[in-house]
């Protein structure tokens, strides 16, 4: 086809400019190839679940805008949605699912009684199309989390409630991650907070802490489920206080041995995400992230290519932490096509990556090293123009899914 022939054409010639730079493309592609995302299952819903009929986002600071027809309706829907994004995307995928998506029937099943039956067809389908799955516990949308408040809440019965549920989740995880022979990421994140100021911050954060000890406590096997913690700097409902900050869940990460999750989203609007990874990979070996993109006080829009994206994807890169990083998405955007932001904001994801895989990293640390500001600013300026979009192109080729304009 001539369309496959301008493409080839075109990398060819990107291969032999990368290569006077001592770039490999075809390393670079291969590298990419084995990026594995984890797709997040609330974009086809706009958060709802499927724990009743009428199910609902509501709560948890929270708020999906928008009435763009095409949203899911049943798990069926969210399936097919799914599939057809896998086909649109190159290279091989997970999928990321909360708690309140399980396979629940007519029967209304309360957070604090969900068991691994209600997640069998979720992996009987994951194994149909060769994917692999990830698990978040749901602490929100929910009467008992309507204070604000859930695994810190000075209610002990509340507390209970939710730990329970947590632990439960855990479970269920190692299962998932049992069952499709990949470890399974779950991931906590509680919108517990007040809207205005807070008197008894030091005691939730307390009660935090002892509540996610206690779920902690039991272990499960590292091959087949891992834990990560997430944290928030605001949300909806929550202006003043967060009990789960940042500085808050990187103590407990690093006290405790568990995986620290980095949201994009999450951190005031002008912080530099992608400078926290050098910071952390001192002191953790692993990290896990929620590619995001924040506006404003809204924290899930659709992920693009920008700077704070290329900021964070090339200091992995730069750190050699490819091995040591988990890759989530996490938006929701109900005002435009719903497969279409999956499509956008991975591929999106997935450029990024090969931007900073095709960076002459040792030769501009070498510029640096050397003192030679000026050339090693120039060269990254120049790394703006080369013709990583037809490496791309020829990417998705080779991955037969679409390459896009061209």
């Amino acid at each position: 086809m001539k369309a496959d022939k301008t493409i080839n054409d075109a990398y060819q010639l990107a291969r032999e400019r990368y290569a006077r730079l001592g770039v490999d493309t075809e390393k670079a592609m291969e590298a990419l190839r084995q990026i594995s995302l984890s797709l997040h299952c609330w974009q086809t819903d706009d958060v709802a679940g499927f724990e009743k009929p009428d199910a609902s986002l509501s709560g948890g600071g929270i708020q999906a805008t928008g009435n763009y027809p095409g949203k899911a309706k049943c798990i069926d829907d969210v399936r097919a949605d799914m599939e057809k994004v896998y086909t649109l995307i190159p290279g091989k995928h997970r999928f990321n699912m909360h708690a309140s998506y399980g396979d629940f029937g007519d029967t209304f099943v309360d957070r604090n009684e969900i068991e691994t039956s209600h997640f069998t067809s979720w992996v009987d389908w994951a194994k149909s199309i060769g994917i692999k799955l990830d698990f978040n516990s749901t602490c929100y949308s929910h009467p008992k989390a309507d204070d604000g408040y859930t695994l810190s809440s000075l209610d002990p019965d509340i507390r209970e409630f939710w730990k329970e549920h947590v632990s439960r989740a855990r479970k269920i995880s190692a299962y998932l991650g049992r069952e499709t022979g990949s470890r399974c990421i779950h991931n906590v994140w509680v919108p517990d907070g007040a809207k205005d100021l807070t008197v008894n911050r030091l005691r939730h954060r307390e009660l935090l802490r002892d509540s996610l000890d206690e779920v902690f406590d039991t272990a499960y096997d590292p091959n087949e489920m891992a834990d990560s913690i997430e944290s928030k700097l605001f949300g909806i409902g929550s202006e003043a206080y967060v009990v789960g900050s940042h500085e808050f869940y990187m103590a407990y990460g690093i006290s405790r041995d568990k995986m620290i999750c980095i949201d994009m989203g999450h951190f005031h609007p002008t912080e530099q995400v992608g400078d926290k990874i050098p910071s952390l990979f001192t002191f953790v070996d692993e990290l896990m992230f929620h590619f995001s993109r924040g506006l404003r006080w809204d924290s899930d829009h659709v992920v693009i290519l920008n700077d704070d994206l290329e900021l964070v994807t090339h200091e992995i890169i730069r750190a050699n932490a490819l091995s040591k990083v988990n890759v989530g998405l996490d938006f929701f955007d109900a005002s435009i096509n719903r497969v279409g932001a999956y499509v956008i904001g991975t591929r999106a994801t997935q450029i990024s990556f090969l931007k900073a895989l095709l960076e002459p990293t040792e030769m501009i640390r070498n510029y640096e090293n050397e003192g030679k500001g000026y050339e090693k600013l120039a060269l990254m300026e120049e790394m703006k123009l080369m013709p990583y979009a037809d490496v791309w192109n020829y990417f998705c080729m080779q991955q037969e899914v679409p390459s896009g304009i061209n």
